[in-house]
């Protein structure tokens, strides 16, 4: 037989080219395309081979017809920083694209009111095979169960477990804040004061419990307190409020890294020299981290990490392997050029 692989190649050999060249139904291929094992060890090399020679590249639709699946995950967030999102969406793309998935991102309401449903029209008309919530809309009531109710694959990320979902990456944030209170108290620190995020938030709520009750082994209470809203803004007002304060923290923990940016430039602007008369403590651990100056002690989370390990487990569910059990993830704390001991 006289192979086509000595004529058409690439962009315009179709399943029918290579089920010819093997020598096969384009079911057989079809299967291998499609990692079936009701495919033998030689016919499957065969295959592999013809579609190596002609450079033939499945359509994502091809693959859908033969499957059922779109070959598409979903992202469901509301998150507006910027540096966060970009490194779970890197995380998510790295192994999805690498198991033949695309990739289809959707900003979604935090509040309880019209979440669910908005998220539900979401995955309807998009066709997503599954999908990875990030908190906080992870955390809406009832998001989890209406997902499962729907026959819909959802691996969530939280700060605390919740019911529903197919399975869960819970990071320990409360711990993580817990340890940021221990670290300062040893660095000497005992006019201590904290930017909350949301405190709707479980993300929010959990780090400043873990904070708090941590300042409270150690015989303090916080030197003051100040809410935000995980944005520079908020953060810089409230930054303003604390160092107002008569007498003034030496040590301030930020609820993520935007809002630890907008204390050192609240500091500048009142002459307040960071870190020799303040210590600033941020959490994320992202990109922002560096950027400052000085550089800033955070809370290191690894989000590509986490969004690998989410999307694995979710292509695993779509696709009917056994379920992980390694859903976990370290925060640790990094030093940086922000943090001292206190003034004497």
């Amino acid at each position: 037989m006289e192979h086509l692989s000595r004529g058409r190649t690439g962009a315009g050999v179709t399943i029918n080219d290579v089920a010819s060249e093997a020598g096969v139904s384009i079911r057989t291929v079809s299967r291998v395309i499609n990692k079936s094992p009701k495919v033998n060890r030689d016919t499957r090399a065969r295959i592999e081979a013809a579609i190596a020679r002609l450079g033939f590249n499945p359509s994502p639709r091809a693959r859908g017809l033969a499957t059922g699946r779109s070959y598409l995950i979903g992202v469901v967030h509301n998150d507006r920083n910027a540096l966060v999102l970009d490194a779970v969406q890197r995380g998510v793309v790295a192994e999805a694209s690498a198991r033949g998935y695309e990739l289809v991102v959707h900003p979604a309401p935090a509040s309880a009111e019209g979440s669910v449903q908005d998220v539900l029209d979401f995955v309807r008309r998009s066709r997503v095979d599954g999908v990875v919530v990030l908190s906080p809309v992870s955390g809406v009531p009832g998001m989890g169960a209406a997902l499962r109710d729907a026959g819909v694959p959802a691996v969530a990320i939280s700060s605390v477990p919740i019911e529903g979902f197919s399975a869960i990456l819970v990071s320990d944030e409360r711990r993580a804040a817990a340890d940021v209170a221990h670290y300062l108290v040893g660095l000497g620190h005992r006019r201590i004061a904290t930017i909350n995020g949301p405190m709707a938030f479980f993300s929010a709520s959990e780090r400043r419990a873990g904070f708090t009750a941590a300042l409270v082994e150690s015989g303090l209470s916080l030197a003051g307190e100040a809410e935000g809203d995980y944005d520079f803004a908020s953060g810089y007002a409230a930054a303003e409020r604390l160092l107002a304060l008569d007498p003034r923290p030496t040590a301030i923990f930020a609820a993520n890294d935007i809002m630890a940016a907008a204390v050192l430039k609240a500091a500048f602007a009142r002459g307040i020299a960071v870190p020799d008369m303040l210590s600033v403590v941020g959490f994320d651990g992202s990109m922002i981290a560096q950027m400052l100056t000085p550089a800033l002690t955070t809370v290191h989370r690894p989000l590509g990490e986490m969004a690998q390990k989410t999307t694995r487990c979710l292509l695993d569910l779509i696709e009917g392997v056994p379920e992980r059990s390694d859903l976990g993830a370290a925060l640790v704390i990094v030093e940086g050029g922000s943090t001292a001991p206190p003034p004497l």
